[in-house]
C-alpha cells in the first residue's frame, strides 16, 4: 500500500510540473505554479520559510518522501529505474554511505551559492536540472505536436490550437540538458538513486533530518529469513539485510522493499525505542539464507542502451528543427536578425539588478518557458550561466506582460503588476548610424519612433558624412524603459540600427 500511495502522489506531482513547464495555457499555469514554489532550493533562495519548515517537518515525520514524490528529477530517475528492472530484476546491492563525496559536494555547492558562482550551482540543483530537460528537450516535441494538431484542424475550419515558432534558444543549454538526461538516465537505469545519494545537495541536506524520522522502514527480525530480496530491490542501496539495518539518510521511502518481502519482515512504522530494539531476538544461525552467491554480472543489454541514447538524440533533433527563413508576402527573403553585442546584459523586469538575479536564480528555465514574447533565453556568460537574459530578435518585452515575474519560484524575479512594469527601466536604447536605413539608403524610416510605447524616441535632423540631410532617431534615456520594441521592429538587417543596453540596477520612474 505504501508503494501504491507513493506512486500515485508522485505521478500527480510529475504531471503537474511538466504541465507547468510546457505552459499549456496561462490560466492553468497560474493555478499550478505552487508545484515549483514547494521545491526545496527555490524556496530556500526565496527565503520562503513556511515552505522550508513544512518540508523539514515532512522529512522528520515521514522520511525523505520529498525525493520520491515532490522532486521531479527524483521521479524521473524512478522511471528509468523501473525500466532497468524490466531488463533485470533484483539488480541492486548494499553499499556503505560515501560521506566524503556527499558532504564534499554539499560544501562545494554552498560555497558557490554564497559566492554567486552560477555555473556550479545551476548544474547541481535537481529541480533546475529537470526544468532544463523539459524546456530544452520535451517542449519542442510538445510544440511540434501542437503545430501538427493546428494544421489538421485548420482543414475543418477549427482553430482550437495555434501554431508556435520552433527555435533554438541556446545551444549550450540544449547540450547540457541532453547530457544530463543521458547520464542520469543511465545511472538510474543501472544503479537506481546514485545521483540522489552522492551528488544532489538537496538530498544531502534532507538526509540530516531523515535520520531522525518518526516513520521509517524497519525489520521484524523474528520473520526475516535473510533472503536478501529487500536489498536487491533497494534503489538507494540503503538496506544491509545481513545486519538488519536501513540507512535512513539515504532511504527515500519508496516502499519497494516492503512490497518485495515475502515474509512480512519489513514494515513502515513508528521508530522503535532503543531498548525495544536491543531486546529483539536475533535470527539463529540455521536460518541463514540458502541463496547461492550470484555469478558474474550479466552483460548490459547493448540494444536497450542504444535505444535510450537514440531516443534522447531524437528529442534533440526535434528541438533543433526550426524555421530559418522568413518571407515577406512570398516576394522577398528577409534576413534574420542577429543579436548585437551588449556591454551590459538585460535582465527581466522584477529582477531588480544583475547581482540580485545571479544570487537567487537557479536557471530552471521556467521563466523562459513562460515568456509568450520569445525574448527570454538562457545566458551563455560564464558567471551567469544559463540564467535568463532578454534579446529582441523574435519579439519585444510587452509592457502589459508580467508572466516571468509570476512564475519565478526562487525570488530572482519579484512579482510585479502591469503598472509597475511600465515604470521599470531595465535598459536604454542606443542608436548606431552605420546601420540606420536613412543614413545608409537615404530612405525615410522612423519605425522606432512610431512604435515606441514610452514615447522616448523622436526624429531629428542629421547630416551624413557625404552631406545629405536625413531624419534619424534621438533617444530620451530618461523615458526609455528598455522594452526592445524599437530594436525588434527596426527594418535594418542583420543588425538593428537601434538596440538596447541593459541597466545593471533597474530604476523606477
Amino acid at each position: 500500500m505504501l508503494r501504491k500511495i507513493r506512486i500515485a502522489l508522485a505521478a500527480v506531482m510529475f504531471i503537474l510540473i511538466n504541465l507547468l513547464f510546457l505552459s499549456v495555457t496561462w490560466s492553468l499555469t497560474t493555478h499550478i505554479g505552487w508545484v515549483a514554489k514547494i521545491q526545496f532550493l527555490p524556496a530556500l533562495l526565496a527565503l520562503n520559510f513556511a515552505v522550508l519548515a513544512a518540508l523539514v517537518l515532512l522529512t522528520l515525520f515521514f522520511g525523505r518522501i520529498y525525493c520520491s514524490i515532490i522532486c521531479p528529477l527524483g521521479v524521473m530517475q524512478d522511471v528509468f529505474g523501473w525500466l532497468g528492472k524490466k531488463q533485470k530484476k533484483n539488480r541492486y546491492s548494499y553499499s556503505p554511505e560515501k560521506k566524503w563525496l556527499r558532504y564534499g559536494m554539499l560544501a562545494i555547492f554552498i560555497i558557490c551559492l554564497i559566492l554567486g558562482f552560477a555555473p556550479v550551482t545551476t548544474l547541481l540543483a535537481p529541480y533546475s536540472a529537470y526544468g532544463r530537460i523539459v524546456n530544452s528537450l520535451f517542449r519542442p516535441l510538445y510544440d511540434l505536436l501542437q503545430n501538427a494538431l493546428a494544421s489538421i484542424e485548420s482543414g475543418y475550419d477549427s482553430y482550437m490550437f495555434s501554431t508556435v515558432e520552433l527555435w533554438m534558444r541556446n545551444v549550450t543549454t540544449f547540450i547540457i540538458a541532453l547530457l544530463t538526461l543521458i547520464i542520469l538516465g543511465f545511472l538510474s537505469w543501472r544503479n537506481g538513486r546514485t545521483y540522489c545519494n552522492t551528488i544532489c545537495p538537496v538530498g544531502t541536506i534532507l538526509s540530516f533530518f531523515s535520520r531522525f524520522s518518526l516513520l521509517r522502514i524497519q525489520f521484524d527480525k523474528d520473520k526475516c529469513t535473510k533472503c536478501s530480496l529487500c536489498m536487491r530491490n533497494c534503489k538507494a542501496s540503503a538496506i544491509d539485510y545481513q545486519a538488519g539495518t536501513v540507512d535512513y539518510s539515504r532511504c527515500v521511502t519508496c516502499g519497494d522493499c516492503t512490497e518485495k518481502c515475502k515474509f512480512d519482515a519489513l514494515h513502515y512504522s513508528l521508530k522503535k525505542r532503543e531498548k525495544d530494539s536491543a531486546n529483539t531476538p536475533t535470527v539463529q544461525p540455521e536460518q541463514k539464507s540458502s541463496v547461492q552467491p550470484r555469478g558474474k554480472k550479466e552483460t548490459i543489454d547493448e540494444n536497450r542502451r542504444a535505444f535510450l541514447i537514440g531516443s534522447a538524440m531524437a528529442v534533440g533533433t526535434a528541438a533543433i528543427a526550426q524555421t530559418k527563413i522568413k518571407v515577406d508576402g512570398g516576394l522577398a527573403v528577409i534576413e534574420e536578425k542577429k543579436a548585437p553585442h551588449r556591454e551590459t546584459k538585460i535582465t527581466p523586469p522584477g529582477s531588480i539588478s544583475i547581482r540580485h538575479l545571479e544570487k537567487h536564480c537557479t536557471a530552471c528555465q521556467l521563466c523562459v518557458s513562460a515568456c509568450p514574447n520569445n525574448v527570454l533565453r538562457p545566458s551563455t556568460d560564464t558567471m551567469h550561466f544559463m540564467q535568463p537574459v532578454l534579446s529582441f530578435e523574435r519579439g519585444y518585452c510587452r509592457p502589459d506582460c508580467t508572466h516571468c515575474s509570476k512564475v519565478c519560484p526562487a525570488g530572482a524575479i519579484k512579482p510585479i503588476n502591469r503598472n509597475d512594469k511600465t515604470a521599470i527601466h531595465i535598459g536604454r536604447a542606443v542608436w548606431i548610424a552605420e546601420n540606420c536605413v536613412p543614413v545608409v539608403n537615404n530612405d525615410s524610416c522612423g519605425a522606432c519612433a512610431r512604435h515606441c510605447p514610452a514615447w522616448a524616441i523622436h526624429m531629428v535632423d542629421y547630416t551624413t558624412k557625404d552631406g545629405r540631410a536625413v531624419q534619424v532617431p534621438a533617444v530620451d534615456a530618461e523615458r526609455c524603459i528598455g522594452c526592445g520594441k524599437c530594436e525588434n521592429l527596426c527594418p535594418a538587417r542583420p543588425f538593428s540600427a537601434i538596440y538596447v543596453e541593459g541597466n545593471e540596477v533597474h530604476h523606477i520612474s
